[in-house]
C-alpha cells in the first residue's frame, strides 16, 4: 500500500516515521500527480491558516477534495482535523476547510502552547489498553454530525472521529511514540 503525507507545513516528518516504521510504502505529497499516486493519504498538524493558503498555492486543493470525495481514506491530525472540517470557528475570515468530515471544530479550542497536555484516551477498537493523547494547541469539536461515529473523547469532547474513509484527531498520534492508531487507519484501508 502507498500512503502519502500531505508535506506542505507542519509535523508531515513524524507521520512520515511512523509509515515507514510500520513498513508502508510512504510518499511526501506535494504535488496533484503525487496524490494520484497514493492509496492513502495523512494531514499532518501544523498551522492550519498557512496549510489551507499553500493548498491554493500548490494546485492541492481541488483534486484533494475531489480524491477524498471519490473515497480516498485520510486521517487527519490537529490541523489536517481543520482542513478536513466542514465549519471552522475562530479561523481566518479567508480559511477555507475541504468540507468533507461533518463536524465542526474550533481552532485552538484548548488554549496556547502553554496549556499543552497529555490525557491517556480509550480508544474504541484499539488493542491494548489506551493510548497516550499528545495535545498541542488543540482545536475541539463542537459539532459531529450523525454520520460521524466518535472513537474517543477526553473530559465529554469528542477527540478521534471516523465517517467512513475520514478519519481525524484534535490529538497527535504521531508523536506519542504509539503506532496503534496508525496502525489501526492502515489496517482498515487495507481491507
Amino acid at each position: 500500500m502507498k500512503a502519502g503525507v500531505l508535506a506542505l507545513q507542519g509535523a508531515f516528518r513524524e507521520h512520515r516515521e511512523v509509515l515507514d516504521a510500520l513498513g508502508a510504502d510512504a510518499v511526501e505529497v506535494r504535488t496533484p500527480a503525487q496524490l494520484a499516486a497514493i492509496d492513502a493519504l495523512l494531514l499532518p498538524g501544523g498551522e492550519s491558516t498557512t496549510m489551507n493558503r499553500l493548498l491554493d498555492t500548490s494546485g492541492l486543493r481541488e483534486p484533494l477534495g475531489a480524491a477524498i470525495g471519490d473515497g480516498l481514506p485520510v486521517l487527519g491530525t490537529c490541523a489536517g482535523l481543520i482542513l478536513l472540517a466542514a465549519e471552522v470557528l475562530d479561523g481566518r475570515p479567508d480559511q477555507q476547510p475541504l468540507g468533507v468530515l461533518d463536524c465542526t471544530v474550533r481552532r485552538n479550542a484548548y488554549g496556547r502552547q502553554r496549556d499543552s497536555f497529555e490525557a491517556d484516551l480509550g480508544v474504541t477498537g484499539l488493542p491494548g489498553g489506551t493510548f497516550p493523547g499528545v495535545f498541542i494547541r488543540a482545536p475541539a469539536i463542537e459539532r459531529i454530525g450523525s454520520g460521524v461515529e466518535v472513537l474517543a473523547d477526553h473530559d465529554g469532547r469528542a477527540v478521534l472521529v471516523r465517517q467512513g474513509p475520514i478519519w481525524a484527531s484534535t490529538f497527535h498520534p504521531e508523536i506519542a511514540g504509539d503506532l496503534r492508531i496508525h496502525q489501526m487507519f492502515l489496517r482498515e484501508v487495507a481491507a
